[in-house]
Formats: C-alpha cells, sequence, structure tokens
C-alpha cells in the first residue's frame, strides 16, 4: 500500500491535540498503511506507541538543531516496506479520497510525484475518529469553513521510491524552498507531476508559529530559509503545484495546460525574492557578523536591546 514518514514538534497543547488527529487519521486508512515518525522531542515516542507506527528518534540536524529533510528521505527510502512513499506535514488530515486518487495515479504511471493543494480549517480538540461518519463530517467542515490555500502550499508529496536520491541538498524542515525543489527536481527528472486538489481534500489543521524564535518571520524570512533557497539553487530550481504536469479529476487524468501560465507568473513573483535572498539577505547577515565583535563591546546584542526597552 503506502508508507508515510513525517517529523512532528512537541506533543503539547494544541500542536499536540492536532497532530495526533494527523496521525490518527492516516492509519485508518487503510490496514496496510505504514507510518514512521522521526525526531525524539517530547511525547514522540509515547505517540507512535499511541498508534503502533515506527519510531525512529534519529534524525541529523543542522547546526542549529533545525530537522535536515535529506537524511529523513533517504532513510525513509531505505527503510519503507512499501514503493510508494509519501513525506507529509504532522498536522495534516487525510480521508479516504487520498488513498483512491493514488491508486488512480498509479495504475496510470510506474513513477510519479502526486501533490496537492491543502484546505486551511480550524479544529482545536482531539477529533472524534469512533463516530462511523467522521470523514463525511471533516469533508463537510473543510468545505464549509476552511479556506482552500494557492498552490504555493505543499504539505504532502506522495512518490515512488528511488525518485530522490543522494542529490538531494540538506534542507531543513519547518523552513521555506525545500517543497518547492521537490517539486522541481521530479520535473527535472521527466517524472510525471500530478496535482489531486481536486478530487483530495487534505484537512490542515491551522497553528501559530511559537515553534520559531522568530516566529512567522523567522519560518519564511530567516536565515535558514535563506539557505534553503541557496541549497536549491536559486529561484530557477522552485516550483508549485501549478507546475504540475498532470491534473487528477473525477473523470480523469489530463494534462495541465495552465502549467505555461503559472511559469510566466513565477518569473514575476520571484523577482521580489530574487532581490531579498539574492542581494537584500546575504548583505544583512554580513553586515551582522563583521559588526558582532563592536557590538557585542557596545552591549548592542539583542538580549540586552530587550532588557532595555522592557526597562522604559
Amino acid at each position: 500500500m503506502l508508507t508515510f514518514f513525517t517529523t512532528a514538534k512537541p506533543f503539547r497543547d494544541h500542536l499536540g491535540v492536532i497532530q495526533r488527529n494527523a496521525l490518527n487519521s492516516w492509519k485508518r486508512l487503510h490496514p496496510d498503511v505504514e507510518v514512521i515518525l522521526f525526531g525524539d522531542e517530547e511525547g514522540v515516542a509515547a505517540a507512535a506507541r499511541t498508534f503502533g507506527i515506527r519510531h525512529e528518534p534519529h534524525v541529523e540536524r543542522n547546526e542549529y538543531g533545525t530537522k535536515r529533510l535529506d537524511y529523513m528521505f533517504g532513510k525513509a527510502q531505505a527503510l519503507a516496506r512499501h514503493d510508494l512513499l509519501c513525506y507529509i506535514n504532522c498536522d495534516i488530515m487525510l480521508m479516504q479520497g487520498f488513498c483512491h486518487a493514488l491508486a488512480r495515479v498509479k495504475a496510470a504511471h510506474s513513477k510519479f510525484l502526486m501533490i496537492g493543494r491543502r484546505w486551511d480549517t480550524d479544529i482545536n480538540e482531539p477529533y472524534d475518529f469512533e463516530r462511523r461518519d467522521w470523514q463525511t463530517r471533516l469533508r463537510g467542515h473543510a468545505l464549509h469553513k476552511a479556506k482552500q490555500r494557492t498552490p504555493d502550499w505543499i504539505d504532502y508529496f506522495a512518490f515512488t521510491r528511488g525518485l530522490y536520491g543522494p542529490d538531494l541538498p540538506p534542507f531543513v524542515i519547518g523552513r521555506v524552498f525545500w517543497d518547492n525543489w521537490l517539486v522541481w527536481k521530479a520535473r527535472d527528472s521527466k517524472v510525471p507531476v500530478v496535482d489531486v486538489s481536486a478530487v483530495v481534500i487534505a484537512v490542515h489543521q491551522s497553528h501559530d508559529y511559537g515553534y520559531h524564535p522568530q516566529g512567522k518571520e523567522g519560518v519564511f524570512h530567516g536565515e535558514e530559509s535563506g539557505r534553503n533557497y541557496r541549497l536549491a539553487g536559486g529561484w530557477s530550481h522552485l516550483r508549485t503545484i501549478a507546475d504540475a504536469t498532470e491534473v487528477l479529476r473525477e473523470e480523469g487524468l489530463k494534462p495541465n495546460a495552465m502549467r505555461h501560465w503559472a511559469a510566466v507568473k513565477r518569473h514575476v513573483r520571484q523577482a521580489g525574492r530574487v532581490l531579498l535572498y539574492d542581494v537584500v539577505q546575504p548583505v544583512w547577515f554580513l553586515f551582522l557578523a563583521i559588526t558582532r565583535p563592536l557590538r557585542r563591546a557596545l552591549g548592542l546584542q539583542t538580549e540586552n536591546l530587550r532588557r532595555l526597552r522592557g526597562k522604559v
């Protein structure tokens, strides 16, 4: 069937609730679903025991302690019982529509990448999976109260084993640009990329960005995101769901005629990113590195400035 693999944040408070909801939904898709959970954060081992899934506590990390994507992709492909794998963010709930779409794509292609847009919704409590109509209720909740995100937001990647190999850069998870590179890599490898947004409702349980010291700004514009951007090879190696070669609809697979228009829009949109990540950010971090000794001598470190503001 399928091997999911993922990594989680500490299982506490609201994040604990939504991550358990996600894991529970995947396990209920099919009796032969395998789930590999990477990481040793608080509550991860207990969650793995609760749901009867494989726990891999060790993950390679960068110097900031952020988990590396390349390690998890390599390890998961080596460990997986199945030749179909899916990396998925640990806040996404899935329903049977995902399995149906996967079967249809697999029947058409021996190698592929399957991706789709997510639906943002607020879920703040453990979901009631004991109700026989839990999927009908979740689908209705998403369609009536959730917001479908644009093609830039990619939260699951179902692919055939071997698609991603040793050339996967040492991206870090929980930052941006690695997801866009994964789509580009499949396209560059001449592998079909299938957008299943029309037939799969992937429910993203909304949350804040408190897991990053600088919050949302740090996730999207911090130093590690800038490094991910450079590891990807810049904007020319970044793609979105809109760049899929095919789309899956109820009536079947169709060529994605709109992908050429997506390329035009990408060139316009990326101009600002090129300026930020190729020019402004490298100059700014170089300036910080050069002036660090002087700022320390003058007591102008961030912590000191925050304390001074607090006294004013």
